[in-house]
């Protein structure tokens, strides 16, 4: 881990430019905001945060991608989530001085910055707006939990692949002259935790839906989806 503290202004303010929570202040505002952030760089494989941890810190990612998950008392691994830029964690610790419930490992080079609790808390004081936005934020992620959890206990295995191949198209894709190419952020083990299956079943099913031409696998991190209607149909109400 690498940490740069009080980077030049241009680097914070594109930073807080890609988070969400952030998105209704005005320049000014960035300004101030800037110069409150530190930040800190990851290798792929590190681990940013250990579940069990108490951090003083809300963390934003700024470039890379990361997964939170669980391991389960069998000893696998449940991946919760998948941190893109622009997400957030540590927030319990900052709103209800809680320790983590889960680990983050960088899937991938990531860099962060970093709000301290005391930074954060004045800012939730100063500007309410973004009070509003990560109360927004938090209730999406609940309900993306809440239907992996039902996703796991009730849905077919189709419905579910389905689901996770709209929601990588959303945010790890991009648009060809074939259709949506998906960059994905998981290996092939990964996505299978992601989705509560074994592995062996996750490949019977991509090589089923490549049969059937509604995907191709282009190389072990890239799916190419010929026509989005389709895996919409296969996913099903709710996505």
């Amino acid at each position: 881990m690498t940490e740069t503290c009080n980077c030049n202004n241009c680097r914070n303010e594109l930073c807080i430019r890609k988070v969400p929570i952030f998105s209704t202040l005005n320049q000014e505002d960035v300004g101030k905001i800037a110069s409150l952030i530190n930040h800190r760089d990851y290798k792929k494989g590190e681990t940013i945060l250990f579940d069990g941890d108490y951090t003083d810190s809300v963390v934003i990612i700024n470039e890379g991608s990361a997964k939170a998950y669980k391991n389960t008392p069998d000893g696998r691994e449940q991946i919760l989530y998948v941190f893109s830029e622009g997400d957030f964690f540590g927030e319990q610790n900052l709103l209800g001085n809680k320790t983590a419930t889960f680990s983050v490992e960088a899937l991938q080079p990531v860099n962060t910055c970093i709000l301290s609790r005391g930074q954060f808390q004045k800012l939730l004081y100063s500007y309410p707006e973004i009070a509003v936005k990560i109360i927004e934020e938090l209730s999406g992620r609940m309900a993306r939990l809440e239907t992996a959890l039902q996703s796991m206990g009730v849905r077919n295995v189709d419905t579910r692949v389905g689901g996770i191949l709209l929601e990588f198209a959303t945010k790890y894709s991009t648009k060809t002259n074939e259709g949506t190419l998906i960059h994905l952020p998981l290996s092939r083990e990964g996505i299978a935790n992601y989705l509560g299956v074994a592995r062996e079943t996750l490949s019977r099913k991509l090589g089923q839906l490549e049969n059937e031409g509604l995907i191709r696998s282009v190389n072990n991190k890239e799916i190419l989806i010929p026509n989005m209607q389709a895996i919409e149909l296969l996913a099903g109400a709710g996505y």
